[in-house]
Order: C-alpha cells, then sequence, then structure tokens
C-alpha cells in the first residue's frame, strides 16, 4: 500500500467544562458539541522524512507530529486538506489527528481498533492543549452532551442533525493559553457548571430544540469571559436583531447562529464520524 485517506468531521463546542489530569490520556473537558458535514481528510504516505503538509504548506502541527511518534518509528508524510481555518473553533487540531491516526493505522496495517487510535488522536490533542473533547465527537459523529470526561468516551447523543448551521470566523484563540490560565480556567469550569445543569434540565423536559442550546451558550460566552471580541460581540447582536439565535464557537472568535447572516459559511449538523475513505 503506497498511501491510506481518512476523513474527520469540524466540531463546533458550544459549552465547555476542563477536566484536568496529570496523564494527558485522562485529560479532556465536560461540555456540548455538535459535527459538521466538513472537516478534513488526511493522506499518510511512507517518506524518507517525517513532514505534515497542511492545505499545500509544510507547517508545525503538535497533535498531529504526536499521533505519528505514538504510532511509528517510520517515517511518514501526512497530507492534510480542509476548507476550514486551524485556531478558530472548529476542532481542526483534533479532527486532524484523528484522520491521521486512521490513516496510518492503515497504511502500516497496525492493526490497531477505531476506538485505540482515537485514543491516541485525543491523548495527543490533550497533551499539546490543543483541544479537550473534539475527537470523541469526531469518532461518533453528531450532537453530543458529555456529561463525563471526554476521555472516557461516554457521551450523549441528542437527536439534533440535518439542520443548517451558518458560521463566520474573525480571528483565533489559542486554545493552550487559555486551559494553562488558572484564574480563566476556574471561571469558564463555574459558568459551565450553571450552563450544563439548564442543559440538563432540557433533556428531562424532552423538547430540546437547537435555538435553546444556543442561547444557553451565548450564557456561557458571556459569564465565563471568553466572548471579549468586538466583531464577534456586534455580529451575535445584529443575528439576534434579525429574530436569530447566535453564538461564540469554543474556542475562536467565531460565530455560529441558526439564520443565515452576512459573511457566513453555511454548514449542516452531520452524524458522520471519523471514517477511512
Amino acid at each position: 500500500m503506497n498511501s491510506a485517506k481518512a476523513f474527520a468531521p469540524a466540531n463546533i463546542s458550544c459549552i465547555f467544562k476542563i477536566y484536568s489530569h496529570k496523564n494527558p490520556r485522562w485529560m479532556g473537558s465536560y461540555g456540548v458539541g455538535f459535527t459538521l458535514n466538513e472537516g478534513v481528510i488526511a493522506e499518510a504516505e511512507k517518506s524518507k522524512r517525517n513532514e505534515i503538509v497542511f492545505n499545500n504548506e509544510s507547517i508545525n502541527f503538535p497533535a498531529v507530529k504526536s499521533v505519528m511518534k505514538k504510532l511509528t518509528k517510520q517515517k511518514i508524510r501526512i497530507y492534510i486538506k480542509t476548507k476550514l481555518p486551524l485556531g478558530c473553533g472548529f476542532g481542526l487540531s483534533g479532527a486532524s489527528a484523528l484522520a491521521s491516526a486512521y490513516a496510518i493505522n492503515k497504511l502500516l496495517n497496525l492493526k490497531k481498533s477505531k476506538k485505540e487510535s482515537a485514543i491516541i488522536a485525543h491523548t495527543a490533542d490533550a497533551e499539546n492543549r490543543t483541544g479537550l473533547g473534539d475527537v470523541v465527537n469526531q469518532f461518533y459523529g453528531g450532537f453530543f452532551v458529555k456529561l463525563k470526561p471526554s476521555s472516557y468516551f461516554a457521551v450523549k447523543k441528542l437527536p439534533l442533525n440535518d439542520i443548517d448551521v451558518y458560521c463566520r470566523y474573525f480571528s483565533k484563540i489559542s486554545t493552550k493559553s487559555i486551559i494553562n490560565n488558572v484564574k480563566i480556567r476556574g471561571k469558564i469550569n463555574n459558568s459551565a457548571d450553571d450552563s450544563l445543569n439548564k442543559i440538563r434540565q432540557l433533556i428531562k423536559s424532552d423538547r430540546i430544540k437547537f435555538k435553546d442550546i444556543i442561547k444557553i451558550s451565548k450564557e456561557f460566552s458571556i459569564s465565563s469571559g471568553l466572548l471579549k471580541d468586538k466583531k464577534t460581540i456586534e455580529t451575535i447582536k445584529s443575528i439576534e436583531k434579525n429574530k436569530g439565535n447566535a453564538s461564540m464557537i469554543m474556542l475562536g472568535n467565531s460565530v455560529f447562529s441558526d439564520k443565515n447572516f452576512e459573511g457566513a459559511l453555511k454548514f449542516k449538523i452531520s452524524n458522520e464520524g471519523a471514517h477511512l475513505i
């Protein structure tokens, strides 16, 4: 086999609570999020040197590099293709790590299960502080509430699928800078507890609507102190004036909404999880 390809979906995180652990394997997050019908395609091939090529540009990609190290000592080149930007809240670090793990596993016939490969990708994302809860969503595919840390791969699936969602990104936020800041982390986790309690009530009522989750997500973005970017704030207000619902994508200065707005890209919430191509 000369090469192997895999797909992993983008993931939008609405609410998250950081779960710390000394061992990166068990680090993770609680929260709410969903996968999109767009994502990344990773192609792995044997090479004379390790290299990661993201949209035709050779880059340093910590999570993918960690996956490569964990899986093999052989030299591998990974080609990653996507229509989405890094660092803007689409979970591309996790998606790239997961798709790369699947592709390398297939290329080298390592015989790891999909779950084993996903755990390696999750650990790589967590240890590099580039993501905490994306990989588990991307592994399963769909709209999920995580009431146990993502590292346990235990999720509750919500009956929300094939729904239009509109997104626009303005600028990056370093996930690492948020996760490593004790003060910010405490504020996020306190806010997340309140938000997740509201989500639990929604689940009990059996009347879960996308717009209600967006509203709780927006409350979380404000109370956590994460919603600071002027363009993001103005865009959310504009959508609400137009009778839509909108919130900040975690973690990026980016907006997601149930209503179309200026400059938005249209996606669908999708149940398609990561898989070989």
